[in-house]
Parts: structure tokens; C-alpha cells; sequence
């Protein structure tokens, strides 16, 4: 079989393929062979039927499909042979005049072909990597919260700021009958938080909904109303008041933190804040982490303004789907998927240059935290080294957990990579100022 390939440009190239009559027959003839021995045909028993109805049966039909057999096979070959780095699948070149009555073919495709280019890491950047810290207030808060979270519950007949609220939202006409169990300060209209202050047990407290929260969506959350309909909503709700309470702060002493943290652990409030404060920022550091991450991402794709051959991929793109795509669907997904796909060709690029790899002994370290982690949530602070090597062994047996476990590994190993070789400034912030960084709010 003869393949050749042709450079149109640095992107797009068009493989030849030439399929003779010696590459494809002696499958063909055992195929054949094979239908003669199985058919049944009225007036000749099995096995006796004439190898020339045979062919004239069935042999199209088989011709076609060890034709393209062969084909794909040979085409996956040459593309593997020359080391081909293509975007997409070759695609066919239709043929104006093909003729599967003849023995031998010429079938012809379209490839796109990756860019060849080089990333600097170290090219001056304007990105930031927060350390977030938890302040004061921010723990003097979260103490609160534990104390409240432990204390005891003692039911009132009279609505004040902090105390806790069940009831039912009703409106007739949009059908909403929703019980919450809610807390004056998720309002973000004062003014309809001090509508509740004072009302009684039986009472009924009517809010408008436009501007009630801080994010429309919570709509769906408190009045258990569609995603549709919350955006711009703006009618009256009633709110029956069916319980009110408030909760008697729990007393900070050794038997809270016993509970809290293990016997023996933490014995003053300053420790309590001080393993807030260790776990906070553990958990506010996984958040800054992928904030640069993905701030690196988009900076790489920015500064390395790759050419693709994008009109070879906007014609595969309308071929990929389980229904095709018009020319006009295929541009709209094309521009969505475009950064993406540069994002690809650099983090492997990136990955390819730095030898970045993964091993075994990487997924089951990763695997072993996680597990880990999850464990002591549960309140299995100290399991045995046998009891989690059981669990990742389980785990690793399944093909998409080591798939998935493999993605974050490798994204680890980018961030790490990120954080030695890009160059960032450091920025201290609360976590307050961190999501007025994030979202501009």
C-alpha cells in the first residue's frame, strides 16, 4: 500500500492513500469463502452455493468494508510511523467521480496539524499569588458560631435580630408554598429584615422578592421557584411564622473542646483560635492556589498566541457530534472551545518540556491524603497504615478514579511548577479582600 502525505502549510497537510486490489483480496476471498459455507439459498444446500452468487450477494458489501478496514488500519499506522501530531481525525476529501466497481483506490484526507512552538515561563507577568490569612475577626466569628452551633436551643414567642426563624413563604398566585428555617441576616434588604423584629409566633410578615437577597438565585433556595423565573422577580411573599428560637451560647471550657478537638488537644480559647486559624488557612490556601492556576492559565494562553489551523477544525468540528453541525453552528463552538484547545497544546508543550510525569507512587501518596482527610472528617483521626493502603488499593483498581486521580496529580505538579518558574508577586490578604479580588465586589 502506498501512503504519501503533501504540506498545504506549516498546519494542514492531505494524506494519500492508494489501496490495491492485492491489499484488500485475500481477506476478501476468506470473507466469501466463509458467507458460502453459512449462506442458505433456495435451491442449493449449505455449503454449495455458487461462489458467483456469492459475490454478487454479498461482495459489495464486504468489498466496502475491508476496503475501509484496511484503509483506517494503514492510515493509523502512517500517522503513528511519521510521529504526525494532528488535531482532530483525518477527514475525507470527497471524490467526484469515485468508482468502487474498480480494484484498485485513491482515497485522500484532511489533517490538521498541531503548531510547533516554545513557552517561557519566565516572561514577565503581572499575576498575583494570595496568602490568605484568617484575622481576627474572622475567628472571633467562627468561635461564635461554635458556641452558638453547641449551645442550647430555647424556644421564644418574640422575633429579635439573631434569633433563628421557621416558617412557610406562600404566594397563591405562583403557586409557592416553601418552608425555610432562615436567620434575619440573609436579607439583604434591611428593610425587610426589621419587618420580622417583634412579630409573634402566627404572624405573618410580607417581603418583596426583588432585591430580598444579595444573589437572585437564592430565590430558587427560599421559595423553591425555577431558575427561570427568579432573574428580575418582583412580587409580595407572605411568611407565616410557625417557631422562633435562639440559642444560649455554649460555655468555652475543656469539655467543648474535648469535643471539638480530641481529649486533650486544646485547652484555652487562644489554642481553639489558633487551630482555627491552622485549618482555615489550609483551606483558604487550596483557594488561592487555584486562583493562580488558573490566572497562569489564562496569562500563558494570552502571551502565546498560537496559530491552529482553524479552518480544517471548524469543518471536523461539524462532523464530531452525534448529529452534524452547520457551518455557523460549527463557528459559535469553535470560538468556545478555541481557548481551551491552545490551553491543551501548551500544558502539553509544558509538560513535554519540563518532563513532567506521574508515577504509581505519586497516585497512591495522592490517593493515601485524600483518603486520609476524608477518614478524619468521619472522626477517624488515627487510622492504621493497613486500613488506608486497603482503601487506595481499592481505589486504584478503578480505571476512572486513577484517571481522575491523575488529573489532579498532574494539575499539582503544574501549580508547583507555576509557582517556581513564573514570575508573580506575593499578596497578603483576608479572606474578606480575597473574594473582592476574585470578583471585583
Amino acid at each position: 500500500m502506498n501512503i504519501t502525505k503533501t504540506n498545504i502549510d506549516a498546519l494542514n497537510a492531505v494524506i494519500k492513500v492508494e489501496v490495491a486490489k492485492k491489499d484488500y483480496s485475500d481477506n476478501l476471498e476468506k470473507i466469501l469463502v466463509n458467507y458460502r459455507k453459512t449462506a442458505t439459498v433456495p435451491g442449493f444446500r449449505k455449503g454449495e452455493v455458487p461462489m458467483s452468487l456469492i459475490k454478487k450477494q454479498y461482495g459489495k458489501a464486504v468489498l466496502l468494508e475491508e476496503v475501509n478496514k484496511t484503509l483506517q488500519a494503514n492510515l493509523n499506522k502512517f500517522i503513528a510511523a511519521e510521529k504526525l501530531d494532528i488535531l482532530g481525525n483525518p477527514l475525507p476529501k470527497p471524490a467526484e467521480e469515485f468508482n468502487w466497481d474498480a480494484e484498485d483506490f485513491i482515497f485522500e484526507f484532511e489533517i490538521g496539524l498541531a503548531p510547533q512552538f516554545d513557552v517561557n515561563l519566565d516572561a514577565k507577568s503581572d499575576l498575583t499569588l494570595y496568602k490568605i490569612i484568617a484575622d481576627d475577626k474572622m475567628l472571633d466569628d467562627q468561635v461564635k458560631r461554635i458556641q452558638k452551633q453547641f449551645g442550647k436551643m430555647i424556644a421564644k414567642n418574640e422575633v429579635e435580630e439573631n434569633d433563628d426563624i421557621r416558617g412557610v413563604f406562600t404566594n397563591e398566585e405562583k403557586g409557592i408554598n416553601a418552608p425555610a428555617q432562615i436567620t434575619l441576616d440573609i436579607f439583604k434588604d434591611k428593610a425587610a429584615a426589621k419587618k420580622f423584629i417583634g412579630k409573634k409566633v402566627g404572624d405573618v410578615v410580607t417581603v418583596g422578592t426583588k432585591g430580598l437577597f444579595d444573589d437572585d438565585h437564592k430565590l430558587m433556595d427560599y421559595l423553591q421557584v425555577g431558575h427561570d423565573d427568579v432573574h428580575g422577580l418582583d412580587i409580595n411573599v407572605d411568611f407565616k411564622i410557625e417557631e422562633v428560637t435562639t440559642s444560649e451560647p455554649a460555655e468555652l471550657n475543656q469539655e467543648l473542646f474535648d469535643k471539638l478537638f480530641g481529649e486533650g488537644n486544646v485547652s484555652s480559647v487562644e489554642e481553639v483560635k489558633a487551630k482555627i486559624k491552622e485549618d482555615a488557612e489550609k483551606q483558604f490556601e487550596q483557594q488561592a492556589d487555584q486562583k493562580f492556576l488558573n490566572d497562569a492559565s489564562s496569562f500563558l494562553i494570552e502571551n502565546n498566541q498560537i496559530e491552529l489551523p482553524s479552518a480544517f477544525l471548524k469543518k471536523w468540528i461539524q462532523t464530531v457530534g452525534e448529529s452534524p453541525l452547520s457551518p455557523e453552528q460549527a463557528e459559535v463552538e469553535y470560538a468556545r472551545s478555541e481557548n481551551g484547545l491552545r490551553y491543551q497544546l501548551i500544558e502539553g508543550k509544558i509538560i513535554a518540556d519540563n518532563k513532567l510525569q506521574i508515577t504509581f507512587e505519586d497516585l497512591k501518596a495522592y490517593a493515601s491524603d485524600i483518603i486520609k482527610k476524608q477518614m478524619a472528617q468521619f472522626g477517624q483521626l488515627n487510622p492504621t497504615a493497613e486500613e488506608v493502603e486497603g482503601i487506595v488499593a481499592r481505589v486504584l483498581s478503578n480505571q476512572d478514579e486513577v484517571k481522575r486521580l491523575s488529573e489532579q496529580v498532574m494539575s499539582e505538579k503544574m501549580l508547583n511548577l507555576f509557582k517556581e518558574k513564573i514570575k508573580a508577586k506575593t499578596k497578603e490578604v483576608t479572606y474578606q479582600d480575597f473574594v473582592k479580588e476574585m470578583y471585583g465586589e
